[in-house]
């Protein structure tokens, strides 16, 4: 066990933890709603802080990001845990292995020194903290991002964006991108399906972009709860109102843990979502899990040249010259394109 970060002591041996929007107050000998952050004694304890569940090596257009270091690798790690309870989660047996069982902790022993000399190793551009919500192991995360900033390796979040502005801030001079999931536009949404709100996502993407770091959005469209017309056009602005230069992915969703009476999204959804996402003028809008269809290509906003031409998450061709179009000579956005 790790003493956690961000967190206060408080009256008969309580205390608050600040690392996501939930804020949960623990009691001694209990644990935060992500499983994996326990009381003991006064003192709060991160229980991840070396248990390793995933490791692999990704593509970054996995992630998805597709305006940072394209056709790069990195090295993708999870813990056990999440701070959401997502009833459509595709890392369930992962993210929600603490439920039913907490303080039992699975996972391999390995250290940040660890995970930095093998994403070396391997040869990737950077480190991913993704799988599972990456706030839930945050001081991996940190110490992590810390030892590979000194080493020239990148760090990117794959996030539901539910941490606090503190945790960003903490975390935000080593954190070079971000993916955070919008998952729809309203409370009711998040409350019934994730156990969360709305309101402190839509924060996170706010203060990342004005911390500087690097952010793309991704919304899983799922039938009957989010796909609606309305609330797409919502997103595609609220995103807009931000920075038009943030990539939207728009992800199909299929049936998976405990939404497996729903269809999976008709591509004509995906089709719709993107149009309001361009409507809203949008530069860069990707249709995600349906590839061969041109719209995970990237194309530049102001000619409509295509850019960078994709097949799932391999790059066939990219004619971006020093962050340019080489048509029209319009600024692309991103990082190391």
């Amino acid at each position: 066990m790790k003493e956690a970060m961000l967190y206060e002591k408080l009256d008969d041996t309580k205390v608050q933890c600040n690392l996501c929007s939930h804020r949960c107050t623990i009691r001694e000998g209990s644990y935060g709603i992500c499983g994996v952050r326990q009381n003991v004694g006064g003192t709060l304890f991160s229980l991840v802080y070396d248990k390793i569940i995933a490791a692999n090596v990704d593509p970054i257009e996995k992630k998805p990001l597709f305006h940072f270091y394209p056709g790069s690798r990195a090295y993708s790690v999870a813990t056990v845990g999440c701070n959401f309870t997502c009833k459509h989660c595709q890392n369930a047996d992962i993210s929600q292995f603490t439920q039913g069982r907490k303080g039992y902790i699975a996972g391999d022993t390995i250290s940040p020194e660890d995970i930095v000399r093998d994403a070396e190793r391997s040869g990737c551009t950077s480190i991913a903290y993704t799988y599972t919500e990456p706030t839930i192991f945050f001081e991996l995360s940190f110490d992590t991002a810390a030892l590979a900033h000194t080493k020239g390796i990148k760090n990117v979040f794959v996030s539901n964006g539910y941490m606090t502005p503190e945790a960003l801030k903490e975390i935000s001079p080593y954190l070079d991108g971000i993916n955070i999931d919008l998952k729809a536009f309203t409370d009711t949404f998040y409350k019934k399906i994730c156990g969360a709100r709305l309101e402190p996502v839509l924060g996170t993407i706010k203060l990342a972009k004005e911390l500087g770091i690097w952010v793309e959005v991704t919304t899983l469209v799922i039938p009957t709860l989010n796909d609606s017309a309305s609330e797409l056009e919502q997103i595609a602005e609220f995103i807009n109102g931000v920075d038009s230069d943030i990539p939207w992915h728009i992800s199909q969703f299929y049936p998976t843990y405990q939404l497996t009476q729903l269809p999976r999204t008709p591509v004509e959804t995906l089709h719709m979502a993107r149009d309001r996402g361009m409507q809203a003028e949008l530069h860069y809008v990707y249709e995600g899990n349906v590839p061969g269809r041109g719209n995970e290509n990237t194309y530049c906003y102001r000619c409509g040249g295509l850019l960078i031409e994709r097949w799932g998450y391999s790059i066939l061709k990219s004619t971006i010259e020093d962050g340019h179009c080489p048509t029209c000579k319009a600024s692309i956005a991103g990082v190391g394109l």
